[in-house]
């Protein structure tokens, strides 16, 4: 298999909330690689976003503290880089597709200026040579009549057509790597289908890696080569799309899955997953899912829990002691 493009390697970042350190993302490890797709899923303030803004390096400090670990892009370690250093790859070489495009763009400008200013920044063009680039990215992600709409305030676009103004943004400069955190949460279902094709479509065009962001397991089912699994700041289970799909190992996964209505059964009613996320400063000992688990024994509840490897699958891995080879473990997933 090619080298990777992007190589994560126990990545780790804090925030400080009073006199305490707490992780949003910990010791998360991946291989990115161009032209595939890797999903990371969970619910909501699992630590998916936290994972793509500490990958960007956009995170206000304080409260975040510098991440840790390694995140290698052709040889250079991003968060060893100055921030100059950083500018200079952010939004060109990897760019982000921000789950708003309301708050992502800035309401005071036309949707060509703020374009226009990308082109300058990481393309080196100006005047009718840059205004010429964003009119050809307007018209590649579909936008009608682009010379007439890069006149357009953000306001006067729905909401599909400020997505596309912002993958054009994203994909202008032809980066490696694009990150779209929940690129389809805002658009109704129509717009959703079509964002989703547009980008399957310009990902197989430029040949980029894709790190898609999202809690929609059926996005995950039509986007997605490999799959991260997140839970509570932690990954849970990883492995090849194909491999977790046809054999779900976590009970966290397994319970994504279920509450997804009619995903496995057409007939069978939402079975949503009991409780909550915990809040980052009260994560559970042991295994940070067992408050919620329906599988749970005594030794869940303390220490650290390892990642097992599946026995079937590539590389498909879990990170529960229901896969630890003793007699319990096995009776109690046949329960």
């Amino acid at each position: 298999m090619n080298q990777p493009i992007l190589k994560v390697h126990n990545l780790t970042t804090k925030l400080q909330i009073g006199q305490h350190a707490y992780s949003v993302v910990d010791n998360l490890s991946f291989d990115l690689h161009l032209g595939k797709t890797m999903a990371i899923v969970g619910e909501s303030g699992c630590g998916k976003t936290m994972t793509a803004l500490s990958l960007m390096r956009i995170l206000p400090q304080p409260p975040a503290l510098p991440s840790e670990g390694q995140v290698i892009y052709r040889d250079q370690n991003l968060l060893k880089l100055s921030e100059r250093e950083m500018r200079s790859i952010r939004g060109g070489r990897i760019a982000m597709i921000f789950q708003d495009p309301n708050s992502a763009l800035n309401p005071v400008y036309t949707i060509g200026d703020q374009l226009v200013e990308a082109a300058e920044i990481h393309l080196g063009l100006y005047g009718d040579e840059a205004v010429n680039k964003v009119i050809q990215a307007l018209m590649e992600v579909g936008i009608p009549s682009p010379e007439k709409r890069i006149d357009d305030y953000p306001f006067q676009m729905s909401g599909g057509m400020k997505q596309r103004a912002m993958i054009a943004m994203a994909l202008m400069c032809e980066p490696d790597i694009l990150i779209a955190d929940e690129p389809t949460t805002a658009l109704d279902v129509t717009i959703q289908a079509q964002v989703l094709d547009l980008i399957r479509r310009l990902q197989k065009k430029k040949g980029m890696a894709l790190l898609l962001i999202t809690h929609d397991m059926g996005v995950v089912a039509e986007m997605a080569d490999d799959v991260i699994v997140m839970y509570a700041s932690q990954d849970v289970e990883r492995g090849k799309a194909i491999d977790i799909f046809d054999r779900l190992a976590h009970p966290y996964t397994i319970g994504l899955f279920n509450s997804r209505a009619g995903f496995t059964d057409p007939g069978s009613m939402l079975q949503p997953i009991k409780g909550a996320v915990p809040s980052l400063t009260h994560y559970p000992e042991g295994c940070r899912f067992h408050p919620r688990c329906p599988f749970v024994m005594e030794k869940c509840k303390q220490g650290q829990i390892p990642d097992f490897l599946l026995p079937q699958g590539d590389d498909h891995r879990a990170k529960c002691l229901l896969y630890d080879g003793t007699r319990e473990s096995e009776e109690r997933r046949k329960k």
